[in-house]
């Protein structure tokens, strides 16, 4: 017997991965697990005799000589298989796009960075040339654009969108997709959201707005589109939120558009996992409090690593600095002469002020090109240290509406971040 199958709590991309796998494997027997999300059991509730499914209890497991694991690399969030995980004679396959460690050791495995699992085999399939029809293509579409957030989420790669136009033009429905992944929201979900709203705590991080929430549920309703909306309605760069259910335990679920907070790997801490963007933990010790949880979250968030460019790697230097009696004819000629919008008054190394293109366009006076700079310098002048991500630096800017951001090492003005620094980090223009 041969079968496919994935992860516990099965959403569009699992199913449509372990559906996909039996067009690349003829014979091939798809097997979903027993706990879905409550949209995937929505849509089997229409579709269920459409595909070839049967569940995990449904399996001999003695006559399983190959097993295809899709869009999990860790034998516990398996319905039952991991008993396989020993056995001689069981051929082991693995498509995933998880890069974290896992427990599963294939024989063969497609491990890439993709927004979707499905992408990965969805490329096989088109390599050679299989037929799909326009409802399996429309379940993988709905794998494709939960997984990548239509195709939003930082983890969307082009071979992930060029995927989509693939299986639109192999006739998948938007409609249907649409309706399946915009759920309409019940009495519950909307009691969820207005305690966020409430309740929700809101941290500033290295520079980025987490949204940390605690919720007591006392019935099981699909969750994770109630924290998405929250996270785009406080606007939060990240949200966790930690639901606390009536008969014990917890489960948090984890959303993140900055790349800098990786969503699997800080869930992986409480034995639970995902993507860069999103994830989810079940977490049974009774002996947890869920203050202690938000607390272990908001720790993780600050050890984490900084990941991508620092101000050190874009700010440009050294920088062009004048005294603050310097008239300011002199500093319109040298910003002509460096062709530079922005000159730092320093005096004995300390920041005193900066002027930029925009001061200069004041002078309306031409007895005032020759008054020292230090009368039309800007003294409250925004800083920040070169080891702050590059993020931080951007999101600054935009807030602040500046143009020029020094930065300081101690008292000590040692590089300057320009909009055009700015522009060519946000474009992935630095320098390798």
């Amino acid at each position: 017997m041969q079968i496919a199958t994935t992860h516990r709590n099965t959403d569009f991309d699992g199913l449509a991965s372990i559906i996909a796998a039996t067009l690349l494997y003829p014979g091939t027997v798809a097997v979903c697990p027993k706990n879905v999300n409550p949209n995937i059991h929505r849509f089997l509730s229409l579709h269920k005799t459409s595909f070839d499914l049967i569940l995990a209890s449904e399996v001999d497991l003695e006559a399983v000589t190959r097993i295809i694991v899709a869009d999990t690399n860790q034998w516990r969030r398996l319905d039952r298989f991991d008993q396989l995980k020993d056995r001689d004679g069981v051929e082991l396959l693995l498509w995933d796009h998880h890069l974290g460690i896992g427990d599963i050791t294939p024989h063969w495995q497609c491990v890439e960075k993709a927004g979707a699992t499905i992408t990965l085999l969805l490329r096989e399939i088109q390599k050679q040339a299989l037929v799909i029809t326009p409802l399996q293509a429309t379940l993988f579409l709905l794998g494709l654009y939960e997984d990548t957030g239509q195709l939003t989420f930082s983890s969307t790669t082009p071979e992930d969108a060029r995927t989509a136009a693939y299986l639109l033009e192999q006739g998948a429905d938007l409609n249907i997709a649409v309706d399946f992944l915009n759920m309409a929201y019940g009495e519950v979900q909307k009691k969820v959201l207005f305690r966020l709203m409430r309740d929700a705590e809101q941290h500033e991080i290295k520079g980025k707005r987490v949204g940390i929430g605690v919720v007591q549920i006392n019935k099981h309703v699909e969750l994770a589109m109630v924290v998405q909306l929250y996270a785009k309605i406080v606007n939060a760069d990240a949200v966790f939120v930690i639901f606390v259910n009536e008969g014990g335990g917890f489960f948090v679920i984890g959303r993140s558009s900055a790349p800098e907070i990786n969503v699997n790997t800080l869930l992986q801490r409480f034995g639970g996992g995902g993507h860069p963007g999103a994830g989810s933990a079940t977490i049974n010790d009774t002996h947890m409090a869920a203050g202690e949880i938000r607390q272990k979250i908001i720790a993780a968030l600050h050890e984490v690593q900084r990941g991508g460019a620092l101000v050190a790697d874009m700010m440009s230097f050294p920088v062009t600095t004048v005294n603050p009696n310097t008239p300011m004819i002199e500093v319109q000629h040298i910003m002509e002469e460096e062709k530079i919008r922005g000159v730092i008054v320093e005096e004995n190394d300390c920041l005193l002020g900066i002027v930029v293109l925009w001061d200069l366009k004041k002078l309306k006076l031409r007895k005032q090109w020759n008054s020292p700079v230090k009368a039309f310098m800007n003294r409250k002048v925004t800083t920040i240290p070169p080891d702050a991500p590059a993020a931080e630096a951007a999101e600054l800017m935009v807030q602040k509406n500046i143009g020029h951001l020094p930065v300081v090492q101690g008292q000590k003005v040692i590089g300057i971040i320009t909009r055009t620094d700015i522009i060519n980090y946000l474009y992935g223009m630095l320098p390798s």
